[in-house]
C-alpha cells in the first residue's frame, strides 16, 4: 500500500486534467455492494461471512477464502478494473514507476522490466504477451469509481488509509516471489483464475514487506484457485506467491490493503509525547534533570529503574486520562483519505439550504468524515479537522484529492506552509468541544439546545459548520 509515488509527481495542472477523465470511465454492472454505510459495505464485501465471526475468527490470524459461484458478482468485480482498460489509460498519460510496474519472477527473485517515462501500450501488451510479465497498476481508485466507492466506504469503516494494486499476469506466469506484507489483505479476483499458495507467517504481524527465499518457508498451508467473484484475506506478514495456470490466457485481481502502521504500537509512539508534555506541567519529578553524562554512559542500569517508576507513574495518569492527543496519525489519516464519492460534476461543497437560525434543527454531514480533535499544541481551542472534500477554501478539491489519493508526490516534504494549508481546519474555544460533540454524536439536534452559554454562541457555531457544508438544516 505505498505512499509515494515514483519519479513523476502528480502536479496541480494534471490533477484538473485527471479529473475530466472521470467522466470516460467505463459503465459498470449494477453493484452487488450495500453502500447504505460502511458497515453495510464491509458485510456485503465478505458475505455470507458474518462480521462476527470474522473478526472472531480471521481477522490477524488467518486467511480467509470465500467462493462465490454468482455471475452477477463475478461481473460486477469485472468491471472494477480489466485488462481492456489498459488502452485507454495508456492515452491518457501513465507513466512507470509512478502508476504501472513491469515484472516477472524469475528464479525467486522479483524482475522488474519498466521502460522510462510514459507508458506506451503498445508496448506493455508486447512486454505482457511475449515476456510474459505481470502488470501492476498503482490504485487503480484514483480511475474507476466503483473503485473509489468501495475504499472510500472501507476507510470510514477501519479508520485506516485503504490502497489497491491490479495485478495483471499471463498464463504459466508469476510476477512476483514469495513474500509478505506490511497490510491486511483482501483479494477480489476479477478475471481469469489464479492459482495462490500460502505458507504460515516467519513475522506474524508483520511491520515491514519482505521476500522470503522458497527453501526457507516449508510447504503452503493453503492452496487453491480464485475464480471471477471469489474472495481472499490474510493478516499481515502472511507469506504468499500466486501464478496464472496453464489454460488460462491471463487473470486479474485486485488487491485492497489496510492497516498499515496502525498497530498499538504506532498509536504509542504516537500519543506518548503528548501525554508526557501534559504529564511533566503537573509532575515534578519528570522535570527533574537526567543524571550528569547519562547520554555518554554505557551501564545505565540505575537509570532504567527510574525510567520504569516513571513511566509506571504515567499508566496511572493514563487511567484518568479523557482525550489522548494523537500527533501524527490522526492528521495523517484526515490528510490522505478518499473524499465522499461525489463524482466531478457535483459540487457538494456550496452551502445550500436554509440559513441556521436559533430555532432551526440541524444535522452533520459527512459524519464518517468529520474528525473533532484538541490539537497537541493548543490549550484553549479545539479543531474539527476534516479531509480537503469536505472544506472550501482548501488547496486540493475533493476530486483531485482522490487522483492524489495514496500516490504520493515530491510535496511530501513540503514546507510547513504548505502543510499548514493542507490540515486546515475550523477552530473554535475550548469551551465549544461539547457542542461539537453533541453535533456529532446526535442525529439531530436543535440550535438552542447546543451546549453553549449564550443564543449568540449558538448560532455562531451552527452558521460557522453551515458556511463549510458540514451541517443542513432540516
Amino acid at each position: 500500500m505505498p505512499k509515494k509515488g515514483g519519479k513523476h509527481a502528480v502536479t496541480g495542472k494534471e490533477m484538473q486534467v485527471q479529473c475530466k477523465r472521470l467522466k470516460v470511465e467505463t459503465a459498470f454492472s449494477p453493484s452487488v455492494m450495500n453502500f447504505e454505510s460502511p458497515d453495510s459495505l464491509f458485510r456485503s464485501l465478505i458475505s455470507p461471512v458474518e462480521h462476527e465471526k470474522f473478526f472472531r475468527e480471521y481477522w490477524e490470524q488467518k486467511p480467509l477464502l470465500v467462493r462465490r459461484n454468482d455471475p452477477l458478482l463475478a461481473s460486477y468485480y469485472q468491471s472494477l478494473f480489466q485488462l481492456s482498460d489498459l488502452k485507454g489509460l495508456c492515452g491518457q498519460g501513465l507513466y512507470y514507476g509512478r502508476d504501472i510496474n513491469i515484472c516477472r519472477c524469475v528464479n525467486g527473485k522479483k524482475k522488474v522490466l519498466n521502460k522510462e517515462g510514459k507508458v506506451n501500450y503498445m508496448q506493455l501488451k508486447k512486454d505482457f504477451d511475449q515476456k510474459k510479465a505481470t502488470i501492476q497498476f498503482h490504485q487503480p481508485q484514483r480511475f474507476k469509481e466503483e473503485l473509489w466507492k468501495i475504499q472510500e466506504k472501507l476507510e470510514c469503516y477501519f479508520g485506516s488509509l485503504v490502497g489497491s494494486n491490479v495485478y495483471i499476469t499471463p498464463q504459466e506466469s508469476q510476477g512476483l516471489p514469495p513474500h509478505y506484507d506490511d497490510v491486511e489483505v483482501f483479494i477480489l479476483q476479477l478475471e481469469g483464475e489464479k492459482h495462490w499458495r500460502l505458507y504460515k507467517p516467519t513475522v506474524p504481524l508483520a511491520r515491514e514487506y519482505n521476500v522470503e527465499s522458497e527453501d526457507k518457508i516449508g510447504n503452503p498451508t493453503h492452496e487453491f484457485i480464485l475464480k471471477p467473484g471469489d474472495l481472499l484475506y490474510f493478516p499481515r506478514g502472511t507469506i504468499h506467491q500466486a501464478d496464472t495456470p496453464l489454460g488460462i490466457s491471463y487473470s486479474t485481481h485486485v488487491t485492497i490493503s489496510t492497516y498499515q502502521n496502525n498497530s498499538w504500537g504506532d498509536f504509542l509512539l504516537d500519543t506518548i509525547p503528548g501525554l508526557v508534555f501534559d504529564a511533566a506541567k503537573e509532575d515534578v519529578a519528570l522535570r527533574r534533570s537526567i543524571p550528569r553524562q547519562l547520554l555518554m554512559q554505557v551501564d545505565i542500569a540505575e537509570s532504567t529503574k527510574n525510567l520504569s517508576s516513571l513511566l509506571r507513574r504515567l499508566a496511572d495518569r493514563l487511567e484518568n486520562t479523557k482525550e489522548l492527543r494523537s500527533s501524527d496519525m490522526k492528521k495523517d489519516f484526515i490528510m490522505n483519505r478518499l473524499p465522499p464519492c461525489f463524482g466531478c460534476d457535483s459540487d457538494p461543497l456550496t452551502p445550500g439550504g436554509k440559513l441556521p437560525k436559533i430555532d432551526s434543527k440541524i444535522r452533520l454531514q459527512f459524519r464518517d468524515h468529520a474528525i473533532i480533535t484538541v490539537e497537541p499544541d493548543q490549550d484553549n481551542s479545539v479543531s474539527t479537522m476534516e479531509p480537503p472534500s469536505i472544506c472550501l477554501g482548501w488547496e486540493y478539491r475533493g476530486s483531485a484529492r482522490r487522483e492524489s489519493h495514496m500516490m504520493g508526490t515530491e510535496d511530501d516534504t513540503a514546507s510547513e506552509a504548505g502543510t499548514s494549508q493542507q490540515t486546515h481546519g475550523l477552530r473554535f474555544p475550548l469551551s465549544h468541544l461539547d457542542a461539537l460533540k453533541q453535533i456529532w454524536s446526535c442525529s439531530t439536534v436543535n440550535v438552542k439546545e447546543l451546549n453553549l452559554t449564550s443564543d449568540e454562541e449558538k448560532e455562531n457555531l451552527a452558521v460557522s459548520l453551515w458556511t463549510e457544508c458540514l451541517i443542513e438544516v432540516i
